[in-house]
């Protein structure tokens, strides 16, 4: 089915590069990792390039090569906030090891800080049970099975204050009115939260919440839950099929398709000429040789960049793109000038607070 909305545009900022060995190269920055400065030039850039979202990814394990060690992506997004002015940020967090309680004040807390322009990426955590010592190793249907209800419990504490709940009335001394805060009273296989929450209704209402469809697990929730699906697929015409499918799963599900976005993952690599870049991209692979890409890739120029992404558009191959630059500091250099408070520009209306007419 054809899109009705222009193409979104995502920027994935995986430490150096999403290649291994990108720390290596001359331009990387690798030295300045673990500075904030690092992180709000590089989103700044994405932002003056026209993109509309930026997802940062994290986890709780170290990487397996590369540049090792990961800041916080919510406290790398907070940072953002105020250094940006329209750009999406959406910071990937892990509901295994995490309170639903704690990850909705986060993400509320994120939207209140970016005046309306955070998201979540919903994660699970496999293999680091043993960080934490809580509970034992999970197997993918149950991790997933928790994430499901975590996301209905993260989006039921935003809904539990409503939008006029802060009255700061003087003469009375309220400075809200508690008829106007709801009690989820939730109770599910994983989690038993009474709330409300500590923090008020966020400014989107709901925070658009994405999921990566990679499994059938992720998949059913990204279906039930996400307003961002993530996918990767080989060629633009599978990703049509895949994208057709998600369609009509969502509709099975009871949700409006048009309400939902499927996001084409795209590795690149970008430089000034076509053999520059494969020059560059075999540098790293001798570096660190790594599997093909299992998604869509593009080793070029910008200019060649852009028509793909025409390509993605009238094939109705997704309703936007995720590029995932193999070697950061290239890709932000590079960057064709594309065009852009998130819920908006996703073109998803601002949810209606389910407990304000209870």
């Amino acid at each position: 089915m054809p899109r009705t909305t222009p193409l979104l545009l995502g920027l994935e900022l995986s430490g150096t590069g999403a290649h291994p060995a990108s720390w290596r190269r001359a331009d990387s920055r690798a030295e300045d990792l673990f500075d904030a400065g690092y992180w709000v030039h590089a989103l700044r850039a994405a932002e003056d390039a026209g993109l509309d979202l930026a997802f940062l990814p994290d986890a709780f394990t170290l990487q397996s090569s590369g540049a090792l060690g990961r800041l916080d992506a919510v406290a790398v997004a907070a940072r953002a906030a105020a250094a940006t002015r329209r750009i999406g940020l959406i910071p990937q967090a892990s509901v295994t090891h995490t309170e639903p309680f704690h990850l909705s004040k986060a993400i509320a807390s994120l939207d209140f800080a970016t005046q309306g322009r955070a998201g979540w990426e919903v994660a699970v955590s496999a293999g680091e049970a043993a960080l934490f010592g809580r509970k034992p190793e999970q197997d993918d249907r149950s991790r997933w099975r928790e994430a499901d209800e975590a996301v209905e419990v993260v989006s039921r504490l935003w809904d539990s204050w409503e939008d006029d709940a802060e009255i700061r009335d003087t003469p009375t001394g309220r400075f809200i009115d508690r008829a106007k805060l709801h009690y989820i009273d939730f109770a599910g296989e994983h989690f038993s939260v009474k709330g409300p929450s500590i923090t008020p209704r966020p400014p989107q209402g709901q925070p658009p919440v994405a999921v990566r469809a990679a499994d059938p697990h992720s998949t059913r929730v990204a279906v039930h839950r996400a307003d961002l699906i993530r996918v990767a697929a080989p060629d633009l015409t599978t990703a049509a099929a895949t994208r057709a499918e998600l369609r009509s799963a969502v509709a099975a599900a009871g949700r409006d398709p048009n309400q939902v976005r499927v996001l084409l993952d795209i590795d690149i690599h970008l430089a000034d000429t076509v053999d520059a870049a494969a020059a560059e991209v075999a540098q790293l692979e001798e570096w660190i040789a790594t599997p093909a890409p299992a998604t869509v890739f593009h080793i070029g120029t910008a200019a060649e960049l852009r028509d793909i992404l025409r390509r993605v558009e009238t094939d109705c191959a997704a309703d936007g793109v995720v590029l995932r630059p193999l070697a950061l500091a290239a890709a932000l250099r590079h960057l064709p000038a594309l065009t852009p408070s998130l819920r908006e520009r996703i073109g998803l209306p601002r949810p209606a607070n389910r407990y304000a007419h209870i």
